[in-house]
């Protein structure tokens, strides 16, 4: 990688600047499967500075070596390339330590991480040297891992900045412990709480979709709008981590933290800047501001399911669990857009499909029935996160030939066929985009402190009451679209209207579909 060519971000600073890498929990699943193929995306794409260097840290008892034969099944499956794998893995090294709070051990690796930083000084001239410290482990050591960095390991030629990893808590209570866990040790400018679904392309789209198209902000208000979906499903269920899944369960896995979010850049109000250095901070708050309209949530408002062998998985070992993987909720945003529109939540394991997308069903065409002498569908805008990225409007048109009634067509835009495919570059995935958004600086995509706390405030109440009362899901068979009463249910508490004749061509074939 001698030649390097311009990119969107070869003007700003840091990229002038060295930067130290460092993932904590190296040897773990997430580094390998997310992270350093994450990171080697970025490289391959010339969007880290060019000296980069990347240390993992964890206690596993390996070495360098070790460490990056490790990753190499993982970064060929990224770049294709062997040459740019192996550069980046050169730059790959391996810090072990007896605990994450292992003074020692950051210290060692402070020292390593300086001798690059005078080498860099000397050869280059780089005389500013930033640190981006990763954290891919488990909450409960996130506190000895921040208070041995803060003391050990920070940067004193540059900026230090921190990328947390879900789950925050179980409840309000553990959320605010973590919260104030971490703290003590650093504050929102260097501390980025990551939720890879706000780095998704369609998420992020959201922005420019809702304020920079004059008819769709026109529509997205309570005289328009029947009901808002926000739709998870997957085709598998806990294969193995169970044990882990049961203690959370899909509410808090799935909807109390991606789709909630997802939601509140959907129908939040238009901050007064969306971009530039004072944005992150003003789409924050009007997040905050949807959420502090919602009430917590009651038991009434929410269907749960369970998917038939859950307990066969031998992580689990309450086999009598209530742990819900199907969870239908409805909530309210009291506002004067949006009161009185129903937001249904859907999420699901064992499910028909893979899917995550939202939908606005939008009411009835006035007179629409009278005027055609038959029903006239309702219109749907349908933004589809996964597994392709599609956004499509289902509008009525005239039955083609000599019929006249109205039937749905779809205005479609897709991304990967409209904007990639010809040109045989992909997508870059949720797990780049937001490590870049950190090393910019930029903060929207990431989850305040206050956000995750009034998170907690609403769906607390009727986690703690599903628990204390053992609230029973109902059994779902594997591969259905979750519990035989939940549609009815859905559509009761929502208003939706299912349009049972509405057939969606994707260019191949004809299929009915369903949300």
């Amino acid at each position: 990688m001698n030649d390097i060519p311009d990119t969107h971000v070869s003007h700003e600073e840091w990229t002038k600047e060295g930067l130290a890498i460092v993932v904590i929990g190296a040897s773990g699943d997430l580094a390998k499967k997310k992270t350093y193929p994450s990171l080697l995306s970025l490289f391959s794409d010339y969007l880290l500075p060019p000296n980069v260097i990347i240390y993992g840290y964890a206690r596993s008892n390996i070495n360098t070596v070790q460490l990056r034969e490790k990753l190499r099944p993982y970064l060929t499956k990224t770049v294709k390339d062997d040459d740019v794998v192996d550069d980046f893995l050169s730059r790959c090294h391996y810090q072990a330590g007896s605990d994450y709070g292992d003074s020692r051990s950051w210290h060692d690796l402070d020292e390593k991480i300086v001798e690059f930083e005078d080498e860099i000084a000397r050869t280059k001239g780089f005389a500013k040297v930033n640190r981006l410290f990763y954290f891919a482990i488990p909450p409960n050591v996130f506190a000895e891992t921040g208070e041995a960095i803060k003391t050990s390991c920070m940067s004193s030629k540059g900026f230090s900045r921190m990328i947390v990893e879900k789950p925050f808590g179980k409840d309000l209570e553990s959320c605010k412990e973590i919260l104030a866990r971490l703290g003590q040790h650093f504050d929102e400018t260097n501390l980025f709480r990551i939720d890879h679904y706000l780095g998704k392309e369609m998420v992020q789209n959201l922005m420019v979709m809702r304020f920079g198209n004059i008819w769709m902000e026109s529509i997205m208000n309570r005289n328009y709008v029947q009901c808002v979906m926000l739709t998870f499903k997957e085709p598998f269920g806990t294969e193995g981590r169970g044990g882990y899944f049961d203690q959370y369960g899909i509410i808090r896995d799935i909807i109390q933290n991606h789709l909630l979010q997802v939601m509140c850049l959907l129908c939040m109000e238009c901050p007064n800047k969306l971009d530039g250095i004072d944005a992150g901070e003003k789409i924050r708050d009007e997040k905050v501001r949807v959420l502090e309209a919602i009430n917590p949530v009651t038991l009434d408002e929410v269907f749960l399911g369970q998917y038939e062998g859950y307990h066969d998985d031998e992580t689990i070992t309450n086999k009598n669990s209530n742990c819900p993987t199907f969870a239908a909720v409805r909530c309210f945003i009291n506002n004067p857009r949006w009161a009185g529109v129903p937001i249904v939540f859907k999420a699901g394991k064992a499910l028909n499909e893979r899917k995550a997308e939202m939908r606005i069903q939008f009411k009835d065409a006035p007179a629409g029935e009278f005027l055609f002498g038959t029903k006239v569908p309702r219109n749907e805008l349908v933004i589809k996160l996964q597994p392709d990225e599609l956004i499509y409007m289902k509008s009525n048109i005239k039955t083609p030939g000599f019929a006249s009634a109205p039937i749905q067509s779809e205005l479609q835009v897709q991304y990967d066929t409209r904007y990639f495919e010809q040109n045989g570059v992909s997508n870059p995935d949720a797990y780049s985009r937001l490590i870049l958004d950190v090393l910019r600086g930029k903060s929207a995509a990431f989850v305040r402190s206050d956000e995750l706390i009034r998170a907690w405030e609403i769906f607390t109440p009727v986690l703690h009451c599903i628990d204390r009362e053992n609230v029973r899901p109902r059994v779902y068979k594997t591969g259905s679209r979750g519990p035989d009463e939940a549609d009815a249910w859905i559509n009761e508490k929502s208003g939706y209207v299912r349009n049972d004749d509405y057939v969606w061509y994707d260019g191949n074939i004809c299929r009915k579909t369903g949300f």
